[in-house]
């Protein structure tokens, strides 16, 4: 008997989950106990295990699609069930299943699988990996092998980056690369198709994310005759309209995701094939109707129709569009190429000046700075205190860390552990402003972003928990965040959710400066050098060690006095800091 397997609700807040891989292939024999496929919510990753036994009949949905929770994604039964019972869509999808079945005679009639989940080649795909829940999508930054070159388990296949960190992808197989989908510099969705390994000969349509595009580009690697006959064949596909406008009218399947994609795009999804199970619209044919220039404004898509002029902005169909006579575009002409043909660029001298790409954590520091300075009401406050307290503790700790089995505490870890054990006692300072500015999230322990400086740019790990961690914790844990930092290797989910940071310029003999807030959060503190003053102790001119605080703060948040109250009292908690350690 057939029996469905639906997606896991995991959580009464979850309502949908994406499969990231599939473990077994439409026929693979399943036992109890196997697992089926890993899926994921945007907090954590699960795998799900057979409860019965049998065939695996037919895969519903593909890798990286978003499934609502309670639906059917596969089904396992006895070789030639019926199972379009239980297709999502419901009867529907079970007559359209009934229609495209084979007219042999049998006691039971099998609905085919959808050709798309057919394994058609031994292949093996190499997805781009997900860094992180909060990670939707990576930059090759660097292919360390070509199409036809030989690989073995272990080899290095690509370099990617996210916004924060670089990684090696290493391959899991080994065999020949047939195919690479995209370039350097390409940003690539997770968990899609970036290359595929196998052996020469082996077919990877079935694989390629792209289309007509890729399979031209392995074409040009092959013998001549076989490189002939994929690039007519490329040209073939290329050849028909992949993002004509289709009208559906007002029924049509389509993913949580790509609705989501849709609506945020202006993309009106009934004028859009799908290309999934049963013609479901995934996000994948979102982006291709976009590409290819037939998406909508707003205003323009509940009338938008097939063969209309696109002249908005991006190449939208607009509501100027919606009267306008459709036109055929002329077939260019060579003058019209040549025309075409962006001009080549002077070839500047080297003597004057280089031309250098900006990485992708310049673009995102730089988004992220314009954005914290353009909608906030930043104001900086300056404060100074006697460091002798301090600077005295850090020396006896230094000269017995051995014996007393400790870290080397560093001043910025004084500073952490006091700003931790004062921010509480100021909530506005240890907040989140959210909702355009309109809602105030206040947080029960001090999450700590710690600014540092790497050679790819400012990074700010979390420490979580500041409040909750003793002075040891706290330096071992900030030394392993900054080095992975500046290593490139830290987890991108690590560099999220602060709710205060501190930068410290001091050691670069900085005696005052303005930092910038890290949205949403209210406040940043920079630390200062060291400078010798005087004071009068006893009716005597003395020196001493002080050093100066900058605290930026949100004026949209707090006001400039409580502002000075916290910072008053981080002062004062750091000139008697051997007390605060008892507290």
């Amino acid at each position: 008997m057939a029996t469905p397997i639906i997606m896991p609700r995991q959580g009464q807040s979850v309502e949908s989950c994406i499969i990231s891989n599939w473990a077994k292939k439409v026929g693979d024999s399943v036992a109890v106990g196997d697992t089926l496929f890993t899926y994921e919510t945007d907090k954590a990753t699960f795998d799900e295990e057979a409860k019965v036994e049998g065939t695996m009949l037919v895969h519903f949905f593909e890798e990286g699609d978003d499934v609502p929770c309670l639906t059917n994604v596969c089904v396992i039964g006895n070789q030639g069930e019926d199972y379009s019972a239980f297709a999502p869509g419901g009867a529907a999808a079970k007559e359209d299943s009934a229609e495209a079945a084979p007219q042999v005679a049998a006691p039971v009639q099998a609905a085919p699988a959808p050709s798309a989940n057919v394994p058609k080649s031994n292949a093996n795909p190499v997805i781009m990996p997900r860094q992180g829940q909060s990670v939707e999508s990576c930059i090759i930054s660097k292919w360390n092998v070509k199409v036809g070159d030989q690989v073995k388990e272990g080899d290095m296949l690509f370099t990617y980056e996210t916004d924060k960190a670089t990684f090696d992808e290493e391959s899991k197989f080994s065999g020949t690369v047939l195919a690479i989908f995209f370039k350097e510099g390409d940003d690539v969705p997770c968990l899609t198709n970036v290359c595929v390994i196998g052996a020469p000969g082996d077919g990877y349509a079935e694989f390629d994310p792209n289309g007509a595009p890729a399979a031209a580009e392995a074409a040009n690697t092959a013998a001549p005759a076989e490189a002939g006959h994929t690039e007519a064949a490329a040209a073939a596909q290329s050849a028909q309209p992949s993002a004509a406008p289709v009208n559906h009218g007002e029924k049509y399947f389509i993913s949580p995701r790509a609705k989501n994609y849709a609506a945020r795009t202006g993309v009106n999804p009934a004028f859009v094939a799908g290309s999934g199970p049963y013609g479901r619209i995934v996000e994948k044919d979102i982006k291709e109707f976009i590409a290819a220039g037939g998406n909508t404004t707003y205003a323009a898509s509940g009338l938008a129709k097939e063969g209309m002029n696109a002249t908005g902005f991006a190449g939208k169909i607009s509501s100027a569009d919606l009267s306008a006579p459709a036109a055929a575009p002329a077939p260019a002409t060579a003058q019209d190429v040549q025309k075409a043909a962006p001009a080549p660029a002077p070839a500047a001298s080297d003597a004057e000046y280089e031309d250098v790409k900006i990485p992708n954590i310049r673009k995102v520091i730089s988004r992220s700075m314009h954005t914290s300075l353009s909608t906030m009401a930043q104001l900086t406050l300056n404060s100074s205190f006697d460091a002798t307290s301090i600077l005295e503790f850090r020396k006896q700790l230094k000269e017995n860390k051995d014996k007393l089995g400790i870290n080397n505490i560093t001043i910025n870890d004084i500073i952490i552990f006091a700003v931790s054990r004062t921010i509480l006692a100021h909530k506005d300072l240890n907040a989140n402003l959210i909702e355009d500015g309109t809602v105030m999230r206040y947080f029960k322990n001090a999450h700590i972003g710690v600014a540092v400086d790497t050679p790819r740019g400012l990074m700010v790990p979390t420490l979580r928990d500041a409040n909750l961690k003793s002075l040891n914790e706290i330096s071992i844990e900030a030394k392993k965040l900054a080095t992975e930092a500046q290593g490139g290797t830290i987890s991108p989910d690590l560099l999220k959710g602060g709710t205060f940071t501190i930068t410290n310029l001091g050691t670069m003999g900085i005696e005052s400066f303005t930092p910038v807030i890290n949205p949403p959060q209210t406040a940043i503190l920079g630390v200062n050098t060291l400078e010798t003053r005087v004071k009068a102790v006893g009716g005597e001119i003395k020196p001493y060690q002080a050093m100066t605080l900058s605290l930026t703060f949100d004026h949209r948040a707090l006001d400039g006095a409580p502002a000075a109250r916290f910072l008053q009292e981080l002062c004062k908690n750091l000139e008697n800091f051997t007390l605060l350690l008892i507290k």
